[in-house]
């Protein structure tokens, strides 16, 4: 069953890793977080997974608050499930932020080699996803790469081996999340 949680974790590089590192090897099915903004010390995410059941959803729920991130169980929550997981997020600026659409094999893990793939300096400050049922998964993730990383990022990239579109310059992106 598709369990839908609202997790608090760092806004540090990493913690998002290993976020992903306390759900493994169950599927993730969406995940929807945007940076907050400078200064902010915590992200807030919307995530939701396949669980085993009842005990193995209590267990992971656990685990998240045992590593100290506030953990809320929103799968009976129906404003959460219908509406508000579409919507979190909101404009910001975001420095040295460079915004890019993925296709992920939808395969077990995916989304790790993307991750694990990343320079440890880097930080993911905005991730979509939404499993659709089909052979991808895609993916809308901002990193902040500084400018002095470039060729760093354009080998993660290539080396990657997943399709991507820039989308630093999508009206979309500069309306709705990025402060003008």
């Amino acid at each position: 069953s598709e369990t839908l949680l609202s997790v608090v974790i760092p806004e540090r590089p990493g913690a998002f890793r290993q976020l992903i590192g306390r759900l493994e090897p169950r599927n993730v099915t969406e995940f929807s977080y945007r940076h907050a903004g400078p200064g902010a010390d915590a992200a807030h995410i919307y995530i939701s997974f396949q669980a085993a059941g009842a005990e193995d959803n209590a267990s992971v729920i656990a685990a998240l608050r045992a590593d100290g991130c506030e953990t809320l169980d929103l799968t009976a929550n129906e404003l959460a499930k219908d509406h508000a997981r579409h919507l979190a997020g909101g404009r910001v600026t975001i420095e040295h932020e460079r915004l890019y659409r993925f296709e992920f094999p939808e395969r077990p893990g995916a989304l790790s080699r993307f991750l694990d793939a990343l320079n440890g300096g880097w930080n993911v400050s905005l991730f979509h996803y939404r499993n659709h049922g089909g052979d991808v998964g895609r993916v809308l993730a901002a990193l902040q790469v500084p400018e002095a990383d470039s060729d760093a990022f354009d080998t993660f990239l290539t080396e990657l081996e997943y399709p991507y579109v820039r989308e630093c310059g999508n009206v979309a992106y500069k309306r709705f999340l990025q402060a003008s």
